[in-house]
């Protein structure tokens, strides 16, 4: 018996923790995987196959290049970072620079996580 509420407060534990991460700021997002967290919200904001928004390398072109990606599909991007990484972006943040290659936008990400 006392096997079993342990585990029962195991699982409550890692409960709690998600609401704390989502209420504030968790540990640090990883390179690794705030590049796949973006790229997942590229395919998912643009409706690119994952297996592309996948391939995007540092050098590779963003707005200009992806068709899917206008100025409309921009807000969508940027609104969609800040719900599920959890940031703020303020208009004076955003410039061509940071849209114009997915590096760019990748290090724009990681400087505004840091600033968490």
């Amino acid at each position: 018996m006392s096997t079993q509420p342990s585990a029962e407060s195991a699982h409550q534990g890692t409960g709690d923790d998600a609401a704390t991460t989502e209420d504030g700021p968790g540990p640090p997002m990883s390179r690794a995987a705030l590049d796949a967290e973006l790229k997942s919200i590229i395919a998912d904001v643009l409706g690119i196959d994952a297996d592309q928004a996948d391939a995007l390398g540092d050098d590779s072109g963003l707005f200009g290049h992806l068709p899917e990606l206008d100025s409309m599909a921009v807000a969508g991007l940027l609104t969609e970072m800040e719900d599920r990484l959890d940031i703020v972006i303020e208009d004076d943040d955003v410039d061509g620079e940071m849209l114009e290659t997915y590096g760019g936008l990748l290090t724009f990400a990681e400087s505004k996580l840091s600033e968490i």
